[in-house]
């Protein structure tokens, strides 16, 4: 079995907050201590490994992640840099020049134009002549299509395709057209996601599927891999959104995956859309599309039967709610849930929404009462929540004010998860704890700490994880870990307000990077044992 010491480096444990050295056996923290100790402890058995300095940390947890569609934006045409029509459509142009068969690109955001504009269906059919061309939203939740793209899957002009621009249910058709299941580049795209996602220090993902996105067989592409690939690489869990009516077909659903990494079903099970494609449900309309509230893929009787049936299963269930509407919708299909089955079943479902931005205080309140779970992507508020950003400009000051509330929260009892939902936005985990600290709404604002528990142990947590020292580095726990070139750690908070834990070092609260302009970068990722990235000791 094989033995690591690490040492010279500061590592972040609850069981030593000034602990320097760590001792790895196989999969397993054998030991945590000071650097006095480590060198007693050294043998010729061990393999000595000099931190340098760098700061190791439990690995991260991304808890909504579209593997497939992040990889198939790393390997594609990404569009986030364009900031004009006439930027993206230099993009598509060289891109044609460069490729064959139907050209599909991600990542525009109008709100980032300074016309705001978008480009017509003939420009882009200029831009790439003979071409279908098919370009997601940044959100995913909208896109841009050729005229022979939409006229080959018989698309015609109506409330969802109007100009080049095409959402909601015509969407999802658009999808399953360009979409088609590949296997080999399917699985191209998941390694590279997963790739990626150890690149960037993560040791566990949740993957949210469903039939919109990537479809069956790419999910179970994802669980059938084969158990080398499985090690080396980040451990994957899933939701599945898919509806069930009964506690037999929820329980015949997951069981048909044949896999325990199935954790539950829902996750992009969309009760609504998007704020950027207009189609998140509002309560009253959007500031700058007068008469329009968004879309809503789901009923009160649909929710509410989905999470009886999963209540009584004892699966989680999940769902995709932005808008203010879109949760009243959520929490009364709950309530008739609770009619149903009982109050204490959906309790002890592990239930959880996706994303839940616009959430007032009776929300929280009815959201802490079903024992809910909500998994947040603070980087949208640093996306879109800035300034005169994409929320203020669809919301108007008020409400793009108090969107993303993770301090609301957590002050109220609700637990908290967050993640990237990559590719939507960048896989970055400390820039995602460093939103937490910077949300545009002061009382939404977290501590560094605790944005890194939301990150790592909550994760666990939220899967239901028997093991109480998963996301931990601790004697016994496994050894899931990422090492950082972190110059300076500190204790930091929000605010100057007084936090719950001393900020000064000698009171042994443990450290975390110092989240300004330059953040750490990952210089290896291990998973029980495995080494997944490495780039220690590269230039």
């Amino acid at each position: 079995m094989s033995l690591e010491l690490y040492r010279n480096g500061s590592i972040y444990s609850p069981a030593d907050p000034f602990a320097t050295a760590m001792l790895v056996e196989g999969g397993t923290v054998a030991w945590i201590g000071s650097e006095s100790a480590a060198g007693s402890l050294l043998d010729a058995r061990m393999a000595e490994i000099d931190l340098q300095g760098a700061l190791v940390t439990p690995a991260f947890v991304d808890s909504h992640v579209h593997l497939s569609s992040l990889g198939s934006k790393l390997n594609g045409l990404d569009l986030g840099g364009a900031r004009s029509v006439e930027e993206l459509l230099s993009l598509v142009a060289a891109a044609a020049a460069d490729t064959t068969g139907i050209l599909i690109g991600a990542g525009w955001d109008e709100t980032r134009f300074a016309s705001g504009q978008l480009p017509t269906a003939e420009q882009l059919q200029k831009a790439a002549p003979d071409r279908e061309v098919y370009l997601a939203r940044i959100d995913l939740h909208s896109a841009l299509l050729s005229p022979g793209l939409a006229h080959r899957i018989g698309l015609l002009e109506g409330p969802e395709y109007t100009g080049s621009l095409v959402r909601g249910n015509a969407h999802e058709r658009v999808r399953d057209a360009v979409f088609v299941y590949d296997p080999d580049t399917n699985a191209k795209n998941r390694e590279l996601a997963l790739a990626h996602m150890a690149s960037t220090g993560h040791g566990t993902v949740v993957e949210m599927a469903a039939e919109h996105i990537g479809g069956r067989k790419d999910l179970e592409g994802i669980l059938g891999r084969g158990e080398a690939a499985k090690a080396m690489s980040p451990e994957v869990f899933a939701y599945w959104g898919e509806l069930v009516s009964t506690r037999e077909e929820a329980s015949s659903l997951l069981s048909s995956f044949n896999s325990a990494a199935m954790v539950g079903l829902g996750g992009d099970l969309n009760i609504d859309g998007s704020i950027g494609s207009r189609t998140a449900l509002l309560r009253t309309d959007y500031t700058d599309a007068a008469g329009q509230r968004g879309a809503s893929y789901l009923d009160v009787e649909q929710v509410s039967a989905h999470v009886a049936a999963c209540s009584l299963a004892g699966i989680p269930a999940s769902f995709h709610v932005i808008g203010d509407a879109g949760l009243d919708l959520a929490l009364e299909g709950f309530s008739k849930a609770v009619e149903s089955v009982g109050l204490a079943k959906v309790q002890a479902g592990r239930h959880r929404l996706e994303h839940v931005e616009m959430v007032d205080e009776a929300a929280r309140e009815k959201m802490l009462n079903f024992a809910m779970t909500a998994s947040m992507q603070p980087g949208f508020d640093a996306a879109w929540g800035r300034g005169d950003g994409l929320y203020q400009q669809r919301l108007g000051k008020t409400r793009a004010g108090a969107m993303n509330g993770v301090g609301q929260f957590l002050a109220s009892g609700v637990p908290v998860v967050i993640g990237s939902d990559a590719p939507v936005t960048p896989v970055n985990p400390w820039a995602t704890v460093k939103a937490c600290l910077e949300l545009s709404d002061p009382r939404a604002r977290i501590s560094a700490r605790a944005a890194f528990m939301a990150h790592t142990r909550s994760g666990f947590r939220a899967l239901g994880s028997a093991n109480p020292m998963a996301g931990q580095l601790v004697n016994g726990a496994e050894a899931t870990f990422a090492i950082w070139d972190a110059a300076e750690l500190s204790v930091q908070t929000p605010d100057l307000r007084v936090s719950s834990w001393s900020t000064d070092a000698r009171a042994g609260t443990p450290m975390l990077p110092v989240l300004e302009d330059d953040l750490p970068s990952c210089l290896r990722t291990v998973r029980a044992g495995n080494v997944l990235f490495d780039s220690m000791g590269k230039a």
